[in-house]
């Protein structure tokens, strides 16, 4: 029988990359999935196309995780369409690294709107229908760690979402729904191959750092959002687990 029978799965920022593959990963294990995007539609229904050819369940859902209507949105369309939630793995995010000479007000306030503001309001539209057993998994990074230069305001989000998992663990330990944190390292994706991290120094670096020997893949990450998905980490709540090869 498979792990997430019966579940339904809201994934945030899922149109392409990490989350994309853990959308995909959720409704192969037998979820449910809202496919969330904030812009790319035709991202969303391709992966909601490669879940229903393959036998899934999923639906392609846009709303902008850091407007606490549209967020509301978001988890309202899963118990539209499946009548519950299980899960909510909040993957939407952006990165932009800068010199301190160089960071503005834009640059602090577009990260910290997605990539925190956009966990808090979509989490809280969410604790109200999550019951016993439900599951928050929330996107971080290795960054928050290694914290490379350039990176001070992306890596202060990524800080704080280690941060706020903690004290949701805590807070949302007595509902039995557990929090933990999916921290990556580099993984190989459309936004990072965009970016030009992908064949730079820095990956050169990072591999030369990292003692399992290369740059992850968005499957690496997926198989790891099942697991804490599911039953197999019941006993797992306000963890941080590191996902980079060893990098850290």
């Amino acid at each position: 029988m498979s792990k997430l029978a019966g579940k339904v799965a809201v994934v945030t920022g899922a149109s392409k990359g990490i989350g994309a593959s853990i959308a995909k990963a959720l409704a192969a294990a037998g979820a449910s999935v809202v496919v969330n995007y904030a812009s790319s539609k035709a991202g969303a229904e391709t992966v909601v196309n490669a879940i229903t050819t393959a036998g899934g369940k999923a639906v392609a859902v846009g709303g902008d995780v850091s407007k606490a209507a549209e967020a509301a949105g978001i988890i309202e369309a899963a118990i539209e369409h499946f009548g519950r939630l299980d899960i909510l793995v909040n993957n939407s995010g952006v990165y932009e690294f800068s010199p301190i000479e160089a960071i503005t007000e834009e640059h602090f306030h577009r990260q910290f709107n997605i990539n925190v503001l956009g966990l808090l309001l979509t989490t809280q539209a969410a604790v109200k229908h999550l019951g016993e057993g439900g599951s928050i998994i929330n996107v971080g990074s290795v960054v928050a760690r290694i914290t490379p230069p350039g990176s001070a305001v992306y890596t202060g989000t990524k800080g704080a979402v280690d941060a706020i998992t903690g004290v949701l663990s805590r807070e949302l330990g007595p509902k039995k729904i557990r929090v933990n944190s999916l921290n990556p390292g580099m993984i190989e994706t459309e936004g990072a191959t965009s970016a030009g991290f992908i064949g730079s120094e820095m990956a050169t670096a990072i591999v030369s750092q990292t003692p399992l020997g290369r740059i992850g893949q968005p499957d690496d990450i997926a198989d790891i959002a099942v697991f804490l998905a599911s039953d197999d980490s019941r006993w797992l709540t306000g963890e941080q687990l590191l996902a980079g090869g060893g990098l850290r």
